[in-house]
């Protein structure tokens, strides 16, 4: 038993201090933060583009009893970022990362931009369908209700549509986030030393692969956590607002 007890300790030793190896793990974690970060950002404002314009393609079309809109620069628009979702949703993630890494940026081999643009789109493809799909679920006589009291359709969309499908689909773009948090697992594909990446370094480096790849899994558990419980208190707020 005594035996035993030690070797745990020594295996602990090795993972966490010598060569302060835990400070790595830190900086693993930082780099894994800073790319989700970045990516949601991007993911969030490219999402909410593409919704915008492919919804206004889809109520165009229902306006005119499903014929083909004639406004070809919103037909244009549609078909790219219906061809751009598709892709996008098509391929994995660690590919469209490989790809952005090896070849749009072979010159530089920037690794972490290549991590921001490539998990950005990647997000951005889903988070535009759950927002076009918000938006599609608002009643259409709220549209009517608006141009009736004198809104355009901008207005409309920000002050009216936007608020009320941003409420209908923030757990499926809570549930987005924590997705992407888990897949920054593969930036280390391109040479990142994000926390998953570091984790697999000590194993290798101290043969021991309970304590690292333990310590990695646990530090993604309480991520997720943490957001889950932020994301319900936030989703609480917003309930509790509409009284």
């Amino acid at each position: 038993m005594e035996g035993f007890f030690s070797g745990i300790a020594q295996s602990f030793e090795k993972t966490f201090i010598t060569d302060d190896r835990w400070l790595q793990l830190l900086n693993g974690l930082w780099v894994t933060i800073q790319i989700t970060i970045v990516a949601a950002l991007i993911g969030l404002v490219l999402g909410f583009l593409i919704a915008m314009v492919r919804s206004t393609y889809d109520m165009q079309l229902m306006g005119k009893k499903c014929r083909e809109p004639k406004d070809y620069l919103l037909k244009a628009l549609n078909t790219i970022c219906n061809i751009y979702i598709t892709v996008i949703r098509g391929t994995p993630v660690v590919i469209q990362l490989m790809i952005m890494y090896f070849i749009v940026f072979a010159s530089s081999r920037n690794g972490i931009i290549a991590a921001f643009i490539s998990f950005g789109l990647n997000s951005g493809a889903y988070v535009a369908e759950i927002v076009r799909s918000g938006i599609m679920s608002v009643d259409r006589g709220q549209f009517e209700a608006s141009r009736s009291i004198g809104f355009n359709y901008r207005s409309t969309m920000l002050y009216i549509i936007i608020p009320q499908a941003f409420k209908n689909v923030l757990p499926a773009l809570g549930n987005e986030f924590i997705v992407l948090v888990k897949e920054t697992s593969v930036a280390g594909y391109v040479a990142l030393q994000d926390l998953t990446y570091i984790g697999n370094l000590i194993r290798s480096r101290t043969y021991e692969a309970f304590f690292p790849l333990i310590t990695v899994a646990l530090i993604y558990l309480v991520i997720v956590l943490i957001l889950s419980f932020l994301l319900k208190k936030l989703e609480r707020r917003l309930r509790n607002s509409d009284h």
